[in-house]
């Protein structure tokens, strides 16, 4: 790494210090690269720090059999990855992958995410575990559900991790293999070099051979200088945190879970409502109803924080992986579970980066596929 008052020099560029960005540099600098890593600051938008810390399978490829396989890859390699982080940093991510719920409220809706799950499991040609629990199987699972719920789907690959300690984690890491960490840096430009590419952010000037855009929402305006597209919007959901309380829920849910510490998460929301991400009371209201009815236990129970953030979408809610024609050196990485295919971004995706062979499913991934849609 060269850097001066004003100009760093590097062979590898990554834009974004979320836990996409920084899963790739770190996975980058273990491959023995010169990396730098743009972080724009806790201004931005960061969906690595509000998000709900789910390492999750269930349903997610439905309609795609290659994003199925990726997330079901990215699950599998998590605890190797987690004790890899331990190992060079010390901070447990306090993972726990014993299995997941996806609670129903009625037998129709159950038994629609049934036959969601079914048909993802024959795409992949069977090799896609879970469960269907009726509500006493659920009840020996975990004897605090309420009356109200119907059942529930298990997934054995499911978990959850605290984000905040994985985001620290992959920091130290990335840092402790010789990564340059640049705080406080919002790229506004990108030019094309003959020998690779100069990034101005504010007074800064980076030059680097590759750049690697995974600035989450920010991809959508820079992928365009180096002959990208990142068509991403926001998406917002609102979380609701209680008071530590005794541990009940080993199994984390996909809209309920309780972490390490002993407080609740709370999360169930969709919202599209621009860059917004403050939060509602209504929607705030509704979340807490939902979760009262899984769980009456929660009734009385002090809710101490709140907050909104926004989810990084593209149109189909799949991940762009692409590499630029026109601007050879030059990728855009995109998605919205950074949580669950942080191991992936980490391994097999910097391989493909550094000259690799590509990975089956990303084919599916490419930005093109919207052109295709919108004609």
């Amino acid at each position: 790494m060269t850097q001066s008052a004003n100009t760093v020099e590097t062979d590898w560029l990554v834009v974004g210090g979320g836990v996409v960005g920084t899963s790739l540099a770190y996975g980058l600098v273990r491959a023995g690269e010169r990396v730098c890593l743009l972080d724009e600051g806790d201004d931005a938008f960061r969906a690595a720090r509000g998000n709900f810390g789910l390492v999750w399978v269930q349903s997610k490829g439905a309609g795609s059999p290659a994003y199925a396989r990726w997330t079901v890859d990215a699950a599998a390699a998590w605890p190797a990855f987690a004790a890899e982080l331990a190992e060079r940093t010390g901070v447990d991510v306090e993972l726990s992958q014993i299995g997941g719920l996806v609670m129903c409220l009625d037998d129709a809706e159950l038994t629609e995410r049934t036959n969601v799950l079914a048909s993802i499991r024959a795409d992949l040609g069977g090799d896609y575990p879970f469960e269907v629990l009726d509500h006493r199987a659920l009840r020996e699972l975990v004897p605090q559900v309420g009356p109200c719920v119907a059942g529930a789907l298990y997934g054995p690959l499911d978990g959850h991790l605290n984000p905040l300690r994985l985001l620290r984690a992959l920091v130290q890491a990335f840092q402790a293999g010789g990564g340059t960490l640049c705080a406080g840096e919002r790229v506004a430009g990108i030019e094309r070099l003959a020998d690779g590419f100069l990034a101005t952010a504010g007074a800064k000037v980076f030059r680097s051979r590759h750049i690697v855009l995974a600035a989450g929402l920010g991809n959508r305006a820079l992928a365009p200088m180096v002959g990208l597209q990142a068509p991403v919007q926001p998406n917002r959901g609102q979380v609701l945190v209680t008071e530590r309380v005794q541990p009940f829920l080993r199994h984390p849910s996909l809209y309920v879970r309780q972490t390490g510490e002993g407080v609740v998460q709370i999360g169930d929301s969709k919202e599209d409502v621009g860059f917004d991400d403050n939060t509602t009371l209504s929607e705030l209201s509704r979340i807490a109803a939902r979760a009262l009815k899984c769980f009456p236990l929660l009734e009385g129970i002090n809710i101490v924080r709140t907050w909104g953030a926004l989810r990084v979408m593209s149109p189909d809610g799949l991940p762009i992986y692409q590499a630029s024609a026109s601007c050879p050196g030059a990728f855009v990485v995109t998605c919205h579970s950074g949580i669950t295919l942080a191991a992936l971004h980490a391994g097999a995706l910097v391989h493909w980066l550094r000259g690799g062979p590509e990975p089956g499913p990303l084919k599916a991934f490419k930005a093109e596929r919207f052109d295709v849609q919108a004609h």
